[in-house]
């Protein structure tokens, strides 16, 4: 057998891909000729093909991120809020010079207005950015993440709203989106109780001086969240628009640049309330993950003690998700030590059932054995090529990505930040494919891994984890995605929200493959 880093140069003709799981039917070989079609035409007819081929889940998105920088300037005229042209960041009123009212930024503009909206976008993104010495793209896509701070909570049911409904025009039905509710009980208690490294006497101190308190807050945040997207969506009506149909779940996020006591609090609040919601049936929260930069000092330093802290919660939530960005690290922007672990231990201790970015992985000790890990526990990879491009400047086979397919690690598409990076979904399906010549039935495997991994309750449509050949057995027999399945089979989905949103996306696929 020929071992897994040989034949590197081969990579560019594909030869690690996935082989074809089944005889495909004539609708999905016309769509698959037609596709080839496409990807010879060039990225706009390629693009074009795949805008409405059905993508199934976004899983790493972070909802902050997402929105377009538009969208944050427009809220900031409605909540008064100012422009800093120095900072190209928003500001709290009042807007006395050289300070300038959002509100001018929003209606006929000047010349000179429309050169600060601009710059102001260009601030808040990574549109036209050009690196510079000493101001990488990865201190540009992070300081984003400052400039738009002060807006009111009020908008969160307009930004999902905007998600979701670029979501549903690119026929994607999931997505479960990264948010920050509030921990401010829980940093509180922090300050006041150092950390103790016997972790079950210190979560024992947290909650009896009422670190559950914030549990309401926090569960109420993105139910409040939901409701107002569905009734700007005007979900239920006859008037109902097409993102009613994308479901939205959310993945709690922790903040590990903070001290080790309000981590360990934080993360605490976190399986706390996403154990809450799953007590309660609330279908919002559903997981939790670590954010801010990897390569701080504090991530770097802590990195291990997080993982342990993870692994001790864990024991006493067990039923929680976890999805841990690891491995979001290149060479030169840590030390090669720093490489090393993160993916494994963020397997091995944080109990990750999915990785975020894992660029690093070739350079952890053992690589090899590492993925063969990954396979083997069916831990999947989002893989979010343009983000990584732009913080890392990782791209094509500098990145991992046709790897993980090699070694049989379940890998799926992902937009991480698009707001900030200024792409889609498609984008990001549309780079995949022609950087690295997939086929129309690697796109279709990456789609069904995304609904595979997500974290709906419920088994899967299929009989074997990311074996996408033969269904659950009281499917069997039944044409996927049918709009009638037989009474064991409807039983069967009635039972699963994951299988449920599996047998939609069959559903699309022929949809989409019956036009060709």
């Amino acid at each position: 057998m020929k071992p897994l880093f040989a034949g590197i140069a081969c990579l560019a003709l594909s030869c690690f891909a996935v082989p074809a799981l089944f005889a495909q039917p004539a609708a999905e070989a016309r769509a698959a000729r037609a596709f080839d079609a496409a990807a010879k035409a060039g990225p706009l007819a390629l693009h074009a093909f795949l805008d409405q081929f059905p993508k199934g889940a976004d899983l790493h998105v972070h909802l902050g991120g997402a929105v377009y920088a538009e969208t944050f300037i427009r809220d900031a005229a409605e909540d008064g809020l100012c422009v800093d042209p120095k900072e190209l960041s928003l500001a709290p009123p009042p807007c006395a010079a050289p300070l300038v009212p959002a509100t001018d930024l929003n209606g006929v503009l000047t010349p000179a207005q429309q050169n600060l909206y601009d710059r102001l976008i260009d601030s808040i993104s990574m549109r036209s950015y050009f690196p510079t010495p000493g101001f990488s793209g990865h201190d540009q896509f992070f300081a984003t993440f400052g400039k738009f701070h002060g807006l009111s909570n009020r908008h969160i049911g307009e930004w999902v709203d905007e998600v979701a409904s670029r979501s549903a025009a690119q026929n994607q039905q999931y997505l479960e989106l990264m948010e920050t509710p509030t921990f401010g009980r829980a940093i509180a208690l922090a300050k006041q109780n150092p950390l103790n490294l016997n972790f079950a006497a210190y979560r024992d101190a947290l909650l009896a001086q009422g670190l559950r308190d914030d549990v309401a807050a926090d569960l109420a945040d993105v139910r409040d969240a939901e409701a107002s997207r569905k009734q700007i969506e005007h979900c239920g009506t006859p008037q109902a628009a097409p993102s009613c149909q994308v479901t939205v779940r959310y993945i709690y996020q922790i903040l590990r640049g903070n001290s080790p006591e309000q981590v360990f609090a934080q993360t605490l609040l976190g399986f706390e309330t996403v154990q809450a919601a799953m007590d309660a049936h609330d279908d919002t929260w559903v997981g939790l993950n670590f954010v801010m930069p990897e390569d701080g000092f504090l991530s770097m330093r802590d990195y291990t003690l997080h993982m342990k802290m993870i692994d001790y919660l864990h024991s006493v939530y067990p039923h929680v998700h976890i999805t841990l960005h690891a491995g979001e690290l290149a060479p030169g922007l840590v030390p090669p030590e720093g490489l090393r672990f993160h993916i494994r231990q963020a397997v091995e201790l944080g109990h990750a059932e999915r990785i975020g970015h894992g660029v690093d992985a070739l350079y952890e000790t053992n690589a090899q054995q590492l993925l063969k890990e990954m396979a083997q526990r069916h831990v999947m990879v989002e893989i979010n090529l343009s983000s990584n491009e732009g913080i890392l400047g990782v791209i094509g086979h500098e990145h991992p990505f046709p790897l993980y397919r090699a070694a049989h690690v379940p890998v799926a598409l992902s937009t991480d930040d698009e707001g900030v990076s200024r792409i889609e979904i498609t984008h990001e399906y549309t780079r995949a494919a022609l950087d690295y010549h997939l086929s129309y039935g690697d796109l279709k495997q990456l789609a069904r891994t995304g609904m595979e991994h997500n974290f709906l309750p419920g088994p899967s449509l299929w009989a074997s984890p990311d074996a996408f050949t033969l269904p659950a057995a009281a499917c069997r027999g039944q044409q996927l995605g049918a709009d009638h399945p037989n009474s064991a089979c409807q039983s069967f989905l009635d039972a699963s929200q994951k299988a449920t949103a599996q047998w939609e996306q069959e559903r699309r696929f022929r949809a989409f493959e019956s036009q060709f």
